[in-house]
């Protein structure tokens, strides 16, 4: 018997809150992309293993061992890594393939596959669960923070269908990797509490603006909350990043995404991936043209094109699903 699990790629939109005042940190917006994507085989064995880039291996045994510990079962489970997501780009890797193992080992020994209980296994969900809520449902989520000591995955607070015709171009230049793990805890420490005005600012702005916009499939008023919510968090990471977006090469994908006719355009995560949103498939390949010629130039990257994924991740054992 042999599941696969296939997760789309997370674009993180922005934090709502790093002060705390209301007793709850973080919380974010976010949504999911079909590319690029990852593909993870599972099949039982008589020990651990993994194939694949040596390095998503690595992370694939580290997480299986992590979810076997936390069940306290013999992990005995063979994995592939068919296809991976870009570490460290912002794209939320790290916590799609978690959950990515943790549902295959699930299914496999009949656990629970509730995403909460996949992902406190797992570890994940510390500061955003942005990408735990993507990997379930799709679409585009907002959450709620987390309260300072609690163990439990920030709750969903909604989840709107992305309209069909948004489409999004994801370029991810050859950079400086994201912040992550220890490194990104560390910078979390070192930032200073952004002003209140400016995280009410942030709040209003999502409430009555963005979530609006995109339930009416407005996008330009949604470009507009969105790129603004892009400008007052990003000032929030300057101390760490650099600036309100990571200099070089990111920073100035931005401004050219923007210049090119995206109207929901910015830096997802500590990047370096970035992202534009604009409303036909025309506009959108044209913007991932051009973005692909100034990768060449500048020595490389990838650039996915495409709409927005509609669901979660799929699950499904052999030809037959399991779940959507």
């Amino acid at each position: 018997m042999r599941i696969f699990v296939e997760a789309p790629a997370r674009l993180h939109f922005g934090v709502l809150d790093l002060r705390g005042d209301l007793g709850r940190r973080f919380g974010g917006i976010g949504a999911a992309v079909p590319a690029p994507s990852l593909l993870l085989e599972a099949r039982p064995a008589a020990a651990l293993d993994a194939e694949g880039p040596p390095a998503e291996a690595e992370r694939v045994l580290a997480f299986a061992r992590r979810f076997a510990a936390h069940h306290g079962i013999a992990p005995r489970v063979r994995f592939c890594v068919h296809r991976a997501i870009p570490a460290h780009a912002g794209l939320g890797s790290g916590t799609q393939l978690a959950l990515a193992v943790a549902r295959a080992i699930a299914e496999l020994h009949g656990l629970s596959p509730e995403v909460s209980a996949l992902a406190r296994a797992v570890d994940r969900g510390r500061r955003s669960a942005i990408g735990t809520w993507t990997f379930a449902y799709g679409g585009f989520v907002l959450e709620g923070g987390r309260r300072p000591g609690a163990d439990g995955v920030a709750p969903l607070l909604a989840r709107l269908p992305m309209p069909p015709a948004w489409r999004s171009v994801v370029v991810v230049p050859r950079g400086q990797p994201g912040l992550a793990g220890d490194e990104e805890a560390a910078a979390f420490a070192r930032l200073p509490p952004p002003p209140a005005r400016e995280v009410e600012r942030v709040a209003h702005l999502v409430l009555m603006q963005l979530l609006p916009a995109l339930a009416d499939a407005d996008l330009p008023a949604f470009g507009a909350a969105l790129a603004e919510v892009q400008r007052i968090t990003g000032g929030w990471f300057a101390p760490v990043q650099g600036g309100v977006f990571a200099p070089g090469e990111t920073a100035q994908l931005v401004a050219r995404l923007g210049e090119w006719g995206a109207v929901g355009v910015g830096q997802s995560s500590w990047g370096p991936a970035v992202y534009g949103i604009v409303g036909e498939e025309a506009a959108s390949r044209a913007l991932a043209e051009r973005a692909r010629g100034v990768l060449e130039q500048a020595g490389g990257g990838m650039v996915y094109e495409g709409g927005f994924s509609a669901a979660g991740a799929r699950v499904w054992r052999d030809d037959a699903p399991v779940s959507g």
